[in-house]
């Protein structure tokens, strides 16, 4: 019986941690949400800004395949190397594409020959520098809601300790 009452007089400065730690993760989550929501709010804005077509960003480079395509336009080009220029199709439809519209081989597209006497599409080194902003983007703002959440939370925990520690008169 004794020892429940000495357990329970030590037990307010225990309530008030346990008090302030409950308010903190309240706090926490609170700014959570509400920084989920501003930097949502914040991408969305610098999508529409910026006018990037995500479907363009990350598309592979057209390539025709007499399997699956429809060939509307050829034409003729020249071949370092060859006597003669070679066709090939400069305009096609591709069939499984939803949308219908015709691709286009790419004017900076080199063909070359391969050693068996084929002919292969060397499409050289295709860097996007659009990519790696539009990452650095999204980077940036994953950072600075982490930042902002943590100096936040920080802050008002701090209010709380000061409060605390206050004499109440």
């Amino acid at each position: 019986m004794a020892q429940d009452s000495a357990s329970k007089v030590g037990t307010g400065a225990d309530d008030d941690d346990a008090s302030r730690r409950a308010r903190v993760r309240r706090f926490a989550r609170g700014v959570t949400v509400v920084l989920i929501l501003v930097c949502n709010g914040m991408f969305l804005f610098g999508m529409w800004v910026s006018g990037v077509n995500l479907d363009e960003l990350v598309k592979t480079p057209d390539r025709f395949d007499p399997q699956s395509d429809v060939c509307l336009r050829l034409s003729w080009q020249r071949l370092k190397g060859a006597t003669e220029p070679i066709r090939l199709c400069s305009e096609w439809i591709n069939l499984s594409d939803p949308t219908g519209k015709p691709h286009v081989l790419d004017k900076n597209t080199q063909v070359r020959q391969g050693p068996d006497g084929r002919y292969y599409v060397d499409r050289g080194v295709q860097a996007d520098y659009r990519l790696v902003w539009f990452v650095g983007f999204v980077a940036a703002i994953i950072l600075f809601g982490m930042m902002t959440r943590r100096y936040l939370v920080n802050r008002y925990r701090l209010q709380l300790e000061l409060a605390a520690t206050r004499p109440s008169a």
